[in-house]
């Protein structure tokens, strides 16, 4: 029985770069990693890392394939992936050579400023790695010319300035993948559909096979762990493409089906309700 590997974690960005090699970082609390200078065989095959900070890696290219959601990506330019503290990953296995540059950044480093409030609205943090995203040829130039700026910041001597200018690109890089995230929802319309598909289906055996009575309505969490994807990922992607989030969007399919079994079946409607998993209780006059 083999082994299961332990957590390796990160508890600093200085415990980051003596890791991979590189020397103290310019600033305690943000670093940029250049991954064409880092062995891919820094941590052993199939180990997990967590990391105490953000996280967000843009690769220009890809070798090998990279599987996004339910499918695989559609632009070969390259793509960005985000981490939040404490999220834990696997390392790629599939990817034969692995380039590109990361963006470390504690949330110590981002506290007084009010980027420090909203990060959390940034929902991409939330979703798998697997929800990269992909980008075109120029959503690429753009991104790679941010990272250059903050290069070019990080680079030059650390003044009283530098954090307020490090902040702010930092907020103009999460809110250009803001974007780019609504397009790639948009222009995903086949894989996205699939989904949807997907879903109305789940829901519709859901209902039909009584599992309401067993266990209730269904949450987000069932939801999303059948569909194989994050709860934050999948919310985001319906409420672009219906205006619903999750939750809405399952309210309104026991409201449809509520509907579908008033006008097919005799049932009254406090039946229908058990039926769909609402508790009903008798009012004593």
């Amino acid at each position: 029985m083999q082994k299961q590997s332990k957590i390796s974690h990160i508890k600093s960005i200085s415990q980051l770069v003596r890791v991979l090699g590189f020397p103290a970082p310019m600033h305690p609390l943000i670093a940029l990693v250049d991954y064409n200078d880092v062995s891919i065989e820094i941590f052993p095959k199939g180990q997990k890392v967590s990391l105490d900070f953000y996280k967000i890696s843009f690769k220009p290219t890809f070798t090998g394939d990279i599987k996004y959601g339910q499918g695989y990506y559609d632009f070969e330019e390259g793509g960005l992936a985000f981490l939040k503290p404490k999220q834990i990953v696997l390392p790629p296995e599939e990817i034969e050579s692995y380039e590109g540059i990361a963006l470390y950044f504690h949330s110590d480093f981002i506290r007084n400023y009010p980027l420090g409030k909203t990060i959390n609205q940034y929902g991409f943090f939330s979703y798998d790695v697997s929800e990269a995203l992909f980008l075109s040829a120029k959503e690429k130039e753009i991104i790679a010319n941010l990272f250059a700026s903050i290069a070019n910041e990080l680079n030059n001597n650390i003044d009283s300035f530098s954090q307020d200018v490090l902040v702010s690109q930092i907020e103009l890089l999460l809110n250009y993948s803001n974007r780019f995230y609504n397009r790639q929802f948009i222009t995903r319309k086949a894989v996205n559909h699939d989904i949807i598909t997907a879903l109305d289906r789940l829901l519709n055996n859901y209902f039909d096979e009584e599992n309401s009575l067993k266990n209730g309505l269904p949450s987000v969490k069932y939801i999303s762990s059948e569909l194989k994807l994050s709860q934050r990922y999948l919310s985001d992607m319906l409420s672009s493409l219906t205006g619903f989030n999750t939750q809405q969007y399952i309210q309104n399919a026991i409201i449809e089906k509520a509907k579908e079994k008033l006008s097919t079946t005799n049932l009254s409607v406090s039946e229908i309700a058990f039926g769909l998993g609402f508790l009903t209780f008798s009012i004593v006059q």
